[in-house]
């Protein structure tokens, strides 16, 4: 019995990145197509395409894992969906990964809004073509809300990530306050609460 203490507690000691799994790998070519496809993919918002391809088809990510990454890539500067495909890219596949991720995110999907450009530059004040904008900005808002509530549903049963959605509801939505001051704001608090739950257990 004191032996195998001592085994668990030799366990214990070892680093923690040995007690974690290593990321499966994903060659820079599925990268690439993963992400065109999320970007050819993603009119209006390319966030619930991005989880659909992740999480749900592919499954390189939990859905724990995204929504940590958008978190983080909310935080910093830039586009969310690229600090997403930089920080997945670099994960499987290191630096060729995240040129190939950034690659299938910005390659196919800038000459597609070059041409939009020119329809809405020449044709922009054809009300069917207002239309059909309008439109796609609909469908995108309803894309990402719907998402957002698949990202909240593991949450639900935790009653301290709740008080936080509802803060950052209630700082946003109904007090209008900036959302960078917000979201580094309840993140610090997050981390600190998390931090001192897990000290008294």
């Amino acid at each position: 019995m004191c032996r195998s203490g001592r085994a668990a507690r030799r366990q214990d000691d070892r680093p923690l990145t040995e007690s974690l799994p290593s990321p499966r790998r994903i060659t820079p070519l599925e990268l690439f197509i993963g992400f065109a496809g999320i970007a050819l993919s993603g009119f209006g918002g390319v966030m619930p395409f991005a989880r659909r391809m992740m999480v749900e088809r592919r499954q390189w990510l939990t859905a724990a894992e995204f929504t940590d990454l958008v978190s983080l890539g909310q935080i910093l500067p830039g586009p969310n969906i690229v600090n997403v495909s930089i920080c997945v890219g670099w994960r499987f596949a290191g630096a060729a990964g995240i040129f190939a991720a950034l690659a299938g995110l910005v390659f196919v999907p800038f000459w597609i809004v070059i041409g939009f450009g020119i329809i809405h530059a020449t044709y922009g004040e054809v009300p069917r073509v207002q239309g059909a904008f309008m439109g796609i900005a609909a469908a995108g808002a309803g894309l990402v809300i719907a998402t957002g509530l698949k990202m909240a549903r593991p949450m639900i049963g935790s009653i301290q990530a709740l008080i936080f959605i509802v803060l950052g509801f209630g700082a946003i939505a109904i007090m209008r306050w900036p959302l960078m001051p917000v979201v580094l704001v309840l993140a610090t608090l997050s981390i600190l609460v998390t931090a001192w739950i897990r000290g008294r257990r």
